[in-house]
């Protein structure tokens, strides 16, 4: 572990990373304003916010599953839009929550666990009601569809992401790189974690997933 620790102490990983995940977000919005400015807007934010905690791998995840250029939307796909769509609220939820409690407050473990947690579940479950709700939907049905649809999602995504986080960056500070490459990496896992679980909601009906990019598209 100790020599995991300084391998993501290295600045360089930062430099890199940004090296990478810039021109990844750079693209995405080209994208989006070229080829696919039809899509409504809320996921316009998911596919940024995805491609800015995880760099190329959410720009894969987008070119492969989030445009209306993709030939088929199987099930693989809408699962792909459907954890984009869980991460990207409770990776604003996690990364407040860690810069808080970790990096402001210095809290022990348990009490950052916590208070990631709960902002990242808060964040998360409002971008899923919030939609909801405008488009009709009362409040007491919108809150009830999401606690079904969403709280396993987004309870294996930060369970997992926050063990990461913590075990990587134990006591660093905001001053440290590792500090930032765990909380890379740990939101990276998160979402590779919460993919299955999406996988199976959606299998099951349980959750109805994102909009066909293909859908509305501009002919």
């Amino acid at each position: 572990m100790e020599g995991l620790r300084a391998f993501f102490s290295n600045p360089y990983l930062l430099i890199g990373w940004a090296a990478l995940m810039v021109p990844s977000l750079a693209i995405l919005i080209v994208d989006l304003r070229r080829n696919n400015s039809h899509l409504m807007g809320l996921m316009k934010l998911v596919w940024g916010l995805t491609v800015a905690y995880s760099g190329p791998v959410g720009l894969g995840i987008y070119w492969l599953t989030g445009r209306k250029s993709i030939p088929d939307d199987k099930l693989w796909r809408r699962a792909f839009r459907s954890v984009a769509h869980c991460y990207s609220g409770c990776g604003l939820g996690e990364i407040t929550g860690v810069l808080i409690a970790a990096g402001l407050l210095a809290l022990g473990n348990l009490m950052v666990a916590a208070i990631t947690f709960v902002l990242a579940y808060v964040t998360g479950f409002a971008l899923t009601v919030g939609p909801l709700v405008q488009e009709g939907t009362s409040l007491r049905d919108a809150f009830r569809d999401a606690v079904y649809a969403e709280t396993p999602s987004i309870a294996v995504m930060e369970i997992v992401a926050i063990v990461v986080e913590l075990t990587l960056a134990g006591d660093a500070g905001m001053g440290d790189p590792i500090f930032w490459t765990s909380l890379i990496v740990s939101l990276t896992i998160g979402l590779a974690a919460a993919y299955p679980v999406n996988l199976a909601l959606l299998h099951f009906g349980i959750k109805e997933g994102m909009m066909d990019p293909r859908q509305h598209a501009e002919t």
